[in-house]
């Protein structure tokens, strides 16, 4: 029997002596809960943690593409696909799209991704010269106007990876946990570049259909520590390496609620975490809202509330609102300015 521990999170400006810093950021513990798939789950003093499982929780992650995990970011979402569920045919034109992105850096993104093919449930498979030739004159247009935050690359497939480092990317984001291509983990080993793992249950075009999980939140987390592994075995160094939990990519509402609860967990995966549940349909659900565009404060809420478990990055549409609302967070809860 394999036993989890999920870190009891707390915030503020003060914590006791014996309390532990998560993963070198803002939050702290003192107790964690025991998960498991057979027993009743249990609350123990973080002092009985194994070893290996405390320093996994307390070791400080390293900067990712130049960014430090001690402190929220905000990865912007910049997709150039026609059929995204909440902003395609938005950015079809690369002027359009450096436009955008360029906003989104003065309105406070850390990193922008970009994305070529939509992941919506449903969608089709994207030829890769078609994705080539939608994220890399974006990704070239931004650098020559500036910008010069970190720029992740959405995809996964080795080859639109490979154009994107070309044009100026500094991160790969897979949704598919490095499970598509073969060629994409050992392209980034080659090249150093740090990743972003996600889980997903199934292809996008029917990962919607009848997800299932025996316990979704323990399924997931084994799921990303066989990629994580993968990835280490690869040549890919841990603290190169962003973990995702996925939320709707093959998971019912009941499924992403499940593990927004106790996200946490996640960090005993030793990198950090990163959140992505802008606009999603869950939150149209919960919060009465149809069209993806009315979801911003739902979207929002459920961030801040990532951000309360130790989440480092929250990826998201709406970049002004969401960086007053981090900075608003921060302030309130430790009394200084982010």
């Amino acid at each position: 029997m394999t036993t989890y521990y999920r870190p009891l999170v707390q915030i503020g400006p003060t914590r006791p002596d014996a309390a532990l810093q998560l993963a070198g950021g803002w939050g702290w513990f003192t107790h964690v809960e025991t998960v498991s798939r057979s027993k009743a789950s249990r609350v123990v003093d973080a002092a009985e943690l194994p070893a290996d499982v405390l320093a996994r929780l307390t070791t400080k992650r390293a900067a990712v593409a130049g960014l430090s995990m001690d402190r929220p970011q905000i990865m912007g979402i910049l997709n150039v696909t026609p059929d995204s569920f909440s902003d395609g045919g938005q950015h079809s034109e690369v002027s359009e799209a450096v436009l955008a992105g360029q906003a989104m850096v003065a309105a406070g993104a850390d990193i922008i991704d970009v994305g070529g093919e939509s992941t919506r449930p449903g969608a089709d498979l994207v030829a890769t010269e078609n994705e080539i030739e939608r994220v890399s004159p974006v990704i070239v247009g931004l650098r020559a106007a500036g910008v010069r935050n970190p720029i992740s690359i959405d995809t996964r497939k080795a080859a639109v990876a490979q154009a994107a480092v070309a044009a100026g990317a500094s991160l790969v984001n897979d949704v598919s946990g490095f499970t598509f291509d073969a060629e994409l983990a050992p392209l980034c080993q080659r090249q150093q570049l740090p990743v972003c793992v996600m889980h997903a249950q199934g292809e996008p075009a029917t990962m919607h259909l009848d997800p299932f999980y025996d316990h979704v939140l323990l399924d997931v987390y084994d799921a990303l520590d066989r990629q994580i592994n993968f990835l280490v075995e690869s040549g890919i160094r841990r603290e190169m390496i962003v973990a995702d939990p996925g939320i709707g990519f093959g998971k019912t509402l009941e499924h992403n609620l499940a593990l927004l609860a106790r996200i946490s967990i996640f960090h005993a995966l030793g990198t950090p975490l990163l959140l992505g549940v802008s606009r999603k349909k869950f939150i149209g659900t919960l919060g009465q809202a149809d069209t993806p565009q009315d979801r911003m404060a739902g979207s929002i809420a459920v961030a801040l509330a990532g951000l309360a478990q130790g989440v480092q990055i929250i990826r998201v549409h709406d970049v002004a609102e969401t960086r007053q609302a981090v900075s608003l967070w921060h302030a309130s809860s430790f009394g200084s300015i982010l």
